[in-house]
């Protein structure tokens, strides 16, 4: 991400020096001074001075959700959204541990966070008092930084530190333990203009002999492959991105957290790669001479097995991390910086020397995979609704809005990346590195409030969705439009498949009952609901539920026994794809 240091907020709260304030009254106007507008949280016995103090502001608006996980879901989709800093304010104990899962999804796909977390009082801690725990050393492991803070003085300092640390460099989660006798303290407020860290000095400019011998490499490639991961979007470089592509017409694969960074009618748009990627993707990235990685981390489930992993190619990789720089893949050219930096230099480098392109042979290759390599589709069955006669509904029915797509976790999110149009970054939102279910649905709940002119619409399963299911409440007090689409078919569907596929079909505690009835719980919240299970009614009640003026839900009742293909098995390098056959082969019976 791109340095930012200045406060966003001019008008920065400050109290003469005779005028003294509550820790927690110098908490709300630390959050004022950095712009705040809305904290996700819960309330609790060593964090009520913090959630008195709130009452005062004119500028905060606290959403109540109604579990503290779903606090950071939200809090993450809302960042996600709009690339600021999300803000979550707990109390101690189960409130701060049940946080646990939403810090480690943000910290995994390097999303903006401060979780402000009460603490029993600093003569208490190390006791085992009522409500205690060692919160900042619980989340020491996922989050870039974590405070407690033991005296009120220190809290405008750690404040301004925390959200330069969360947004600047690789974004993420911070941690600030705040115990009840710090609220309660009084000091003189005065919010640092910057933060002045020393141990902390992110790179965003790539190191120009680098630059140049990566720019060098590029000229001479015959067949590069451009590998582009979340970072692209976090960095806000998807123009870098597309110009370095084109002056040498360089093919682009995505992860999953990249996509929408690349346009996707482009015709250097190779699509999603890895474990559910699309085959030409991967076959590209295995038979290239050169990766160009930029804001990736390499992780396994686009590498597939590492010792096997494009084993003719030279690697650059750009990342402003440096710790993943060469951690799970050898690198000949690593570049520290921001991705919009790094790929800008390089292209003003390529510029200079007015290469020619050397791809024409390379693109034709890959184009004929994408002609000859055919993906294997469910047998169609009339009577019975397949996952993309409902993602081919969504597209239709949405073309011409301003939509974003939240999804759970499981095969529901695969398909969604499969099959559904691409509308440029940050309209795709889902749970990447930790594949956290039940974070689409109040994550769609923090974006529906940071976007309200956007569509939100949250695709789950009929598991990821009772996960956090509580949310309903939360959405339905707020008169949030979510509109959910559970794709439902009566099982923990992912772990079916693999069970199918690599346990000789052995099903163990996957199989769900259709319950809860949604159309009844729908109506018990105050919500539109409905189900569908004829594909001839699908796009009709797709559309109804687009249409209902607030929070909508629809059960989707599908194929019970579809598989989401392509799939790399684990261990496997990616050009060993089940369900990718050469067109003309017979493949393997098609399933319901």
């Amino acid at each position: 991400m791109k340095e930012s240091d200045e406060l966003k907020n001019s008008s920065t709260p400050r109290k003469e020096a005779s005028e003294k304030i509550t820790g927690a009254q110098a908490i709300i106007a630390s959050l004022e001074a950095e712009g705040v507008k809305l904290v996700f949280g819960y309330p609790g016995g060593q964090a009520l001075e913090i959630y008195d103090a709130i009452l005062d502001s004119k500028k905060i608006e606290h959403i109540l959700v109604r579990h503290e996980q779903a606090a950071v879901h939200a809090a993450d989709g809302y960042a996600r959204a709009t690339g600021d800093v999300g803000v979550v304010l707990v109390t101690s104990g189960p409130g701060a541990t049940n946080t646990i899962t939403g810090i480690t999804n943000a910290f995994l796909d390097s999303i903006p966070l401060v979780v402000i977390a009460g603490q029993v009082p600093t003569s208490a801690i190390g006791t085992d008092a009522f409500q205690e725990a060692d919160f900042a050393g619980i989340t020491l492991p996922i989050t870039k930084h974590g405070y407690l803070v033991t005296k009120a003085s220190d809290l405008p300092k750690a404040f301004r530190e925390a959200f330069h640390i969360a947004r600047t460099g690789r974004p993420g989660p911070v941690v600030i333990c705040v115990p009840s006798d710090v609220a309660c303290e009084k000091l003189s407020f005065e919010y640092p203009k910057r933060a002045n860290i020393a141990s902390y000095k992110p790179t965003y400019k790539g190191n120009s002999r680098q630059v140049k011998q990566a720019a060098a490499l590029i000229a001479c490639a015959s067949k590069p492959v451009i590998i582009a991961g979340g970072g692209v979007v976090s960095s806000g470089a998807c123009e870098e991105l597309k110009n370095l592509a084109e002056i040498l017409q360089i093919p682009v694969a995505c992860t999953l957290m990249a996509r929408g960074a690349f346009p996707a009618r482009h015709h250097l748009h190779l699509g999603q790669l890895g474990m559910h990627g699309m085959p030409w993707a991967n076959m590209a990235v295995m038979e290239s001479d050169l990766i160009i990685a930029v804001g990736t981390r390499f992780s396994d489930r686009i590498t597939g097995d590492i010792e096997r992993f494009a084993p003719g190619a030279k690697v650059i990789h750009i990342d402003i991390d440096p710790a993943e720089i060469g951690k799970n893949i050898p690198v000949d050219i690593p570049i520290v910086g921001d991705a919009g930096n790094v790929l800008g230099a390089i292209f003003h480098e390529l510029q200079k020397s007015e290469p020619e392109p050397l791809t024409m042979g390379w693109l034709e290759c890959i184009d004929e995979w994408k002609s000859t390599l055919e993906i294997e589709e469910p047998l169609k069955d009339n009577l019975i609704i397949h996952s993309k006669d409902i993602f081919d509904a969504i597209n239709e029915l949405t073309a011409e809005k301003d939509t974003i797509i939240v999804t759970e976790v499981g095969q529901h999110q695969m398909w969604a990346a499969r099959f559904l149009e691409e509308r440029g970054p940050r309209t795709f939102v889902t749970s990447g590195g930790l594949g956290a279910m039940g974070f689409g649905f109040p994550a769609a709940m923090g974006i529906a409030l940071a976007k309200p002119e956007s569509t939100v619409i949250c695709i789950a399963g009929d598991g990821s969705i009772q996960m956090n299911i509580q949310e309903m409440a939360t959405i339905a007090q707020y008169g949030l439009p979510v509109k959910v689409v559970v794709v439902d078919n009566g099982s923990l569907g992912m772990v079916k498949q693999m069970q199918e596929l690599f346990y000789m079909g052995r099903y163990s505690a996957v199989d769900l009952p259709r319950i809860p009835d949604f159309k009844l719980l729908a109506q018990a919240y105050g919500w539109y609901g409905d189900e569908v299970s004829d594909p001839e009614k699908l796009k009709e009640a797709l559309a109804l539920l687009l249409e209902c003026p607030g929070p909508g839900i629809l059960d989707v009742r599908m194929s019970t026994l579809e598989l989401a293909l392509p799939m790399v098995a684990p261990d496997s390098p990616l050009n060993k794809m089940i369900g990718v056959e050469k067109a003309g082969r017979t493949s393997r019976k098609g399933r319901r």
